[in-house]
């Protein structure tokens, strides 16, 4: 009998490459593929062990003379809400997020475009083309979503879904104990509420809602402006050399 490749994954090194978050730093990753009938599993323990998913690609960084990179969940059951992120979620009452399936459309690739002219300017994903971005979106073996926040409508109430442009979209795959943010972009001119901060207030109530102990924000980078935000949503869980510690609302560790 023979047996799917994907059942002895292969794990594979990155050359040294500019690091996207501190200067002068030099980043490596270890990936594999998530590829066939083994996919959704594989992502659920990769994704537990630190990893992050890109496309049907799983990585996670192997610099060797830095570990800036943290890898970091969200505690729902828990969770801190602070005034300023009851002020965020207060502010986008009328802001519905509708979940969809993991399809592509005109209207997320413009939103897409105009998020990284706008915040991420030299990004490395500025020149992704349509082509490239359905591909982030449906290219994938493990069960993910697309969820698509728009105003709240007349018939929201029945149908489910907001109603008007499209204000921000994230792209999330559900676990069997959270859900874990791949990516999300927004219309950076909505001036209501902090929209990024919006869509992960709401992710910790739909893993709430569905008895999900985690959301998954990726990595945080100590001295990276960039991964700062995350350092509001506790308490969380950091991923270090002797599994998973509990980060409370004073900045102090435990182990879980």
């Amino acid at each position: 009998m023979t047996r799917h490749p994907t059942d002895h994954p292969q794990f594979y090194l990155t050359a040294p490459a500019p690091c996207p978050y501190l200067e002068g730093k030099q980043e490596r990753k270890v990936f594999t593929h998530l590829v066939g009938h083994g996919a959704p599993a594989l992502n659920e323990v990769l994704t537990q062990g630190g990893f992050r998913r890109s496309q049907n690609i799983a990585y996670r960084p192997a610099c060797e003379a830095c570990q800036a990179c943290v890898s970091v969940r969200v505690r729902v059951d828990d969770f801190n809400w602070t005034k300023s992120l009851k002020r965020v979620w207060k502010a986008g009452a009328e802001i519905v997020g509708a979940r969809m399936p993991a399809s592509p459309s005109s209207e997320q690739y413009d939103l897409f475009r105009t998020y990284l002219t706008t915040r991420h300017e030299n990004g490395g994903m500025t020149e992704m083309s349509v082509l490239d971005y359905a591909m982030m979106v449906e290219d994938t073996h493990v069960e993910t979503m697309v969820i698509e926040y728009r105003r709240r409508g007349p018939d929201t109430f029945l149908t489910g879904t907001g109603e008007g442009p499209l204000l921000g979209v994230a792209l999330s795959d559900q676990l069997s104990d959270g859900l874990s943010m791949v990516y999300s972009f927004f219309d950076p001119d909505f001036a209501e509420t902090t929209l990024g901060t919006y869509m992960i207030l709401d992710h910790v109530e739909r893993a709430r809602k569905m008895r999900l102990p985690y959301v998954y924000l990726g990595y945080w980078v100590e001295g990276s402006p960039k991964m700062a935000y995350k350092a509001r949503f506790k308490p969380q869980e950091h991923l270090s050399p002797n599994g998973w510690v509990v980060v409370d609302a004073d900045a102090s560790t435990q182990d879980t």
